[in-house]
C-alpha cells in the first residue's frame, strides 16, 4: 500500500473517532446555548452519534464488502459531512440530535472500510503492522477531539466545531477518491436486509439500555425493557441466521475461541479506556481548575503509548502469537486504572501524567493483536464484516465503561463536582468507581488470556481446535486471508 493512501485511511478513522471525544468537553456551552435543550435532549445530543454508530458497524460492513469499500467509505464521509452540517444548522435540540445520529451512520460506514481496506491492500506478513497503525489513528482521534472540543469550548463555539466536519470530510473524501484504490465487491458476501434489521436492533437496544442505565437506573422498566428488546431482538436474529442460506453473519463463528477472546479483550480493553475518558476530564477541571482547553492537552499523554507501542506489539504478536501482548497489555490498563483511583486534588500533574502512560501503553500494546484475531477469524471476503464486529465490540465496551463508572460515582457523590469544596469528594468517588471497572478488567483479561492459550504465531489467529463453522486454523485464515489480498 503506498503511504498516501494510508494517510488517507487514517485521516478518515482520526475524524470519526474524534467526533467522539469532541461534543464531551462542549456539554457545558451546549446547556447554556438559545437551544435551551433540557438535560435528557442534552444527553441525546452526546449519545446519539455513539448509539446509531455502534448499532450500524457491522451491517455497514457487510455493504462495504459486496458492493466495495471504496465506496462505502465515500458514502460514509457523505452522510458525516451532512450530519456536521445539520448539527451546525440546528435551531432546536431534536435537530442537532438528528445531525449527531447522521453522523454516527456516516462514521459507521467509515470505521470498517477504512479498516477492511487495509488488511486487503496490505501482505500478510505486514497485516498486524497495518492494523497497529489504524490502531494508532484511532487513539490520536481521541486526542484530536478532545483537544479541538477544548479549543472550541474555550475560543469558539460549539457550532464551529460541526462545521468544521463539512470542509474535513469534502477534503478527506477528496483524498480517497484519488489516493486509495478499489478493492474488489464481492457479490457472494450477504448484506442479508432483514438480519441487518434484527442485529442493528439488538444493537440499538443494548447500548441505549448501558447509556440510560446511570440516568434511570438498572432496574428501572425504560432500562430493563431496553435491555429484553436487545436480548429478544438477538435470539430472533441468532434463530434467523443459523437457518437462513446466507446470512449477515453466521453466530456459530462464535465457536471459535479465539474469535470470542478477540472480542472479549477488544471490548474490556475499551472497557477500562472510557471509564478513564468520562472521569478525567471532570478531574483536570473540577479537581486541578484547569480550563477546557488546558484538559484537552493535558490528556495528551493518553495518545504516546497508543502512538509509541503499537509496532511494538505487532511485533511482539509476530513473535510469540497475541497472547503475551494481549495478557500484558490488558494488565497495563488495569494497572493504570488502579493508579489513576489514587489521585487527590493535590496530586502532581506530573505523576497524574505518568499514570495515563502506563495506560495507554497498555492500550497500544494489545490493540493489534485483539484487532488482527477478530479480521483473521472471518474468510477474506468478509473483512469488513469482521472490521465491523471490531469497532462494535469497541464501542459496546466504550458504552458500558461510562455507564459503570458513571453509575457509581452518581452513587457516592451527591453534591455539585463543579463546587470547589466538593473535590475531595469527587476523586474519593472516582477513585471508588475506577477501582471497581480495573476489577472487571483484570478478571476479563484472565478470561481472555485462557482464550489464547492454543492460539501460536502466524498472524496470531484461528481457534486450533476446529469447533464449529467458526473454528479455523491460524495458518487456514493466513492463507485465506492472504488469497484474498491478492
Amino acid at each position: 500500500m503506498s503511504r498516501p493512501a494510508l494517510l488517507a485511511l487514517c485521516a478518515c478513522v482520526l475524524v470519526a473517532q474524534g467526533m467522539v471525544a469532541a461534543v464531551n468537553l462542549l456539554v457545558p456551552q451546549l446547556a447554556a446555548s438559545t437551544l435551551h435543550p433540557s438535560s435528557e435532549q442534552l444527553l441525546w445530543a452526546v449519545d446519539a452519534y455513539v448509539i446509531v454508530f455502534a448499532a450500524l458497524l457491522i451491517p455497514a460492513g457487510a455493504l462495504g464488502d459486496r458492493y466495495g469499500r471504496k465506496g462505502a467509505l465515500l458514502a460514509g464521509l457523505a452522510l458525516f459531512a451532512a450530519g456536521g452540517a445539520l448539527s451546525a444548522l440546528a435551531g432546536d435540540p431534536s435537530v442537532l440530535i438528528a445531525g449527531r445520529g447522521l453522523c454516527g451512520a456516516g462514521a459507521a460506514l467509515i470505521m470498517p472500510a477504512t479498516m477492511s481496506v487495509l488488511v486487503h491492500l496490505s501482505p500478510p506478513e505486514l497485516r498486524g503492522r497495518a492494523l497497529a497503525t489504524w490502531t494508532l489513528s484511532a487513539g490520536l482521534g481521541g486526542l484530536a477531539g478532545n483537544v479541538g472540543g477544548g479549543l472550541a469550548g474555550e475560543f469558539a463555539t460549539w457550532r464551529a466545531l460541526f462545521w468544521a466536519v463539512v470542509p474535513l470530510g469534502a477534503l478527506l473524501a477528496l483524498a480517497v477518491a484519488l489516493l486509495v484504490p478499489r478493492t474488489p465487491a464481492r457479490p457472494e458476501a450477504s448484506v442479508d436486509p432483514a438480519g441487518a434489521l434484527f442485529l442493528a436492533g439488538a444493537l440499538l437496544a443494548v447500548v441505549y439500555g448501558i447509556i440510560e442505565g446511570p440516568s434511570y437506573g438498572w432496574t428501572s422498566a425504560r432500562v430493563a425493557a431496553s435491555f429484553g428488546a436487545g436480548a429478544g431482538l438477538l435470539a430472533v436474529f441468532t434463530a434467523y441466521a443459523v437457518r437462513t442460506a446466507r446470512p449477515l453473519f453466521d453466530p456459530r463463528i462464535f465457536a471459535s475461541r479465539g474469535l470470542r477472546a478477540g472480542t472479549l479483550g477488544i471490548g474490556a480493553a475499551f472497557f477500562g479506556l472510557f471509564s478513564l475518558f468520562y472521569v478525567n476530564s471532570q478531574y483536570l477541571q473540577y479537581a486541578k481548575g484547569y480550563s477546557p482547553a488546558l484538559t484537552g492537552l493535558a490528556i495528551v499523554p493518553l495518545t504516546v503509548g497508543m502512538a509509541l507501542v503499537p509496532r511494538l506489539g505487532a511485533r511482539l504478536q509476530e513473535r510469540t502469537g497475541p497472547r503475551l501482548p494481549v495478557g500484558v497489555g490488558l494488565s497495563l490498563i488495569g494497572a493504570g486504572l488502579l493508579l489513576v483511583s489514587t489521585v487527590d486534588p493535590g496530586t502532581p500533574y506530573a505523576l497524574y501524567a505518568l499514570y495515563l502512560l502506563v495506560l495507554s501503553a497498555g492500550t497500544g500494546l494489545c490493540a493489534p493483536s485483539l484487532t488482527l484475531t477478530v479480521v483473521a477469524e472471518l474468510p477474506a471476503h468478509q473483512a469488513g464484516l469482521g472490521s465491523g464486529l471490531n469497532t462494535a465490540a469497541r464501542e459496546i465496551g466504550a458504552a458500558l465503561g461510562v455507564a459503570v463508572v458513571g453509575t457509581v460515582l452518581a452513587s457516592r457523590l451527591h453534591g455539585n463536582p463543579a463546587d470547589p469544596a466538593q473535590a475531595a469528594a469527587f476523586t474519593d468517588a472516582m477513585g471508588v468507581a475506577l477501582r471497581a471497572v480495573a476489577v472487571a478488567l483484570l478478571v476479563a483479561a484472565a478470561v481472555v488470556v485462557a482464550g489464547y492459550r492454543d492460539h501460536g504465531r502466524a498472524g496470531g489467529a484461528g481457534d486450533r481446535t476446529g469447533t464449529g463453522r467458526g473454528g479455523r486454523s491460524g495458518r487456514r485464515n493466513a492463507a485465506a486471508a492472504a488469497e484474498g489480498a491478492s
